[in-house]
């Protein structure tokens, strides 16, 4: 039998290919890195894009979905806490529906102000979602209306409160931080005494936080930015025959 010869150059070859194989296999690597770092569409490209300058500080897609999002909790949960007072069956249903008109009217106050301070046009009607509640909560009548009416709003509360606190962390824009924390005090402030009233399934919540999705973004009614003309939205008010609950302490004489 006869026997081939290994001579440098055969050795030579077999080095090459493997020094290409090896970068070959770099390059594959290095290649996605270098590649969508900087291209747009991704995450930090896209936060670039719809981030515009304001002299309070940059706005965000981020900020501006959350000032909607005040805005239309307002629009729907005031009269669903002012519906509260007459078709709840208990003191501690119509002690939430006081919260909740009391919260919002000052909160929406807020959210005007901001808006206007930052050009921003707002939803003057609740969303699909929040008027499909309001008209669940017309039909309910007795208990299950107290059982909906709790758990509809302490579901609603429980997803913008996740939205609140990841605004207050990331914000650069200090009228939205304040929102922020206004919008913070008054959640909270909901989410506990709604839980107060002893109608609230947890068990309905755990469920839905396991399988539910990030929430998505509110469709605004301006453009990306500031707009020339945002208009002048109409201010989420009780109606003139409810009376505010009183202070918790009188203003000093």
């Amino acid at each position: 039998m006869r026997t081939r010869p290994i001579n440098g150059r055969g050795i030579l070859s077999g080095t090459g290919l493997i020094i290409i194989l090896l970068a070959t296999t770099l390059v594959a690597l290095i290649f996605p890195v270098w590649s969508y770092a900087d291209r747009s569409g991704t995450g930090q490209a896209a936060f670039d894009a719809q981030t515009v300058p304001t002299k309070f500080g940059p706005l965000s897609a981020l900020d501006r979905d959350f000032v909607t999002r005040v805005r239309l909790a307002g629009l729907w949960e005031l009269p669903a806490g002012q519906q509260s007072e007459q078709k709840g069956t208990t003191e501690a249903v119509r002690m939430a529906g006081m919260h909740l008109v009391e919260g919002h009217t000052a909160l929406d106050e807020h959210v005007r102000d901001v808006a206007a301070r930052l050009a921003l046009a707002l939803p003057d009607q609740p969303g699909t979602q929040q008027r499909q509640w309001l008209a669940t909560l017309d039909a309910a009548q007795g208990k299950e209306y107290d059982r909906d009416f709790v758990n509809i709003l302490r579901r609603a509360h429980g997803k913008v409160f996740t939205v609140v606190a990841q605004v207050r962390a990331t914000t650069r824009n200090s009228l939205v931080r304040a929102l922020a924390d206004d919008a913070n005090t008054v959640v909270l402030d909901h989410i506990k005494i709604l839980e107060a009233t002893g109608y609230v399934d947890f068990d309905a919540l755990a469920r839905d936080a396991a399988t539910a999705g990030p929430p998505p973004l509110t469709v605004s009614p301006a453009p990306p930015g500031p707009t020339d003309n945002p208009g002048t939205p109409v201010p989420v008010t009780p109606s003139p025959t409810y009376s505010l609950p009183p202070a918790t302490c009188s203003p000093p004489p």
